[in-house]
């Protein structure tokens, strides 16, 4: 736990929070700021600033927890979809450096952007970018 932490706080119940769900590695909150209604984010309850240095074993057990409560979140507010999102870094939109998971349940046309700008590549360059990229894969 880190002292000056608000996920550590919650996570070993120094901050009230609205559980939805709990076991030994997780616990999942409804955001105080939500983007959306049943807004969730899921809390590694092991202190981990971020995807980098978190163990795989945890992130092993993440995806799955975040598709629970996907499903939940559908059934309990007939949403029409759900985004799963995780930030890393002040550049990503990481603004509480604790790894955790946004869960957003969706509805056809409820005003939310998700904002992003697309590009495009030269010709080649995607090609060229893709090489790159597999040679430091490990």
């Amino acid at each position: 736990m880190l002292d000056s932490c608000i996920f550590c706080k919650i996570t070993a119940g120094e901050i009230p929070s609205n559980t939805i769900y709990e076991d030994d590695t997780f616990q999942a909150i409804l955001d105080i700021a939500p983007a959306a209604k049943g807004h969730t984010v899921l809390l590694v309850k092991q202190h981990t600033p971020n995807l980098f240095e978190t163990e795989d074993s945890i992130l092993s057990k993440a995806l799955p927890v975040a598709k629970k409560i996907a499903i939940a979140l559908k059934k309990a507010l007939s949403c029409d979809g759900v985004n799963i999102l995780q930030n890393n870094g002040t550049s990503a939109g990481q603004s509480i450096f604790h790894l955790h998971i946004h869960i957003i349940p969706r509805y056809e046309e409820d005003g939310l952007v998700i904002p992003w700008h697309t590009k495009t590549y030269a010709d080649g360059e995607a090609k060229l970018l893709a090489e790159k990229i597999k040679e430091h894969i490990l």
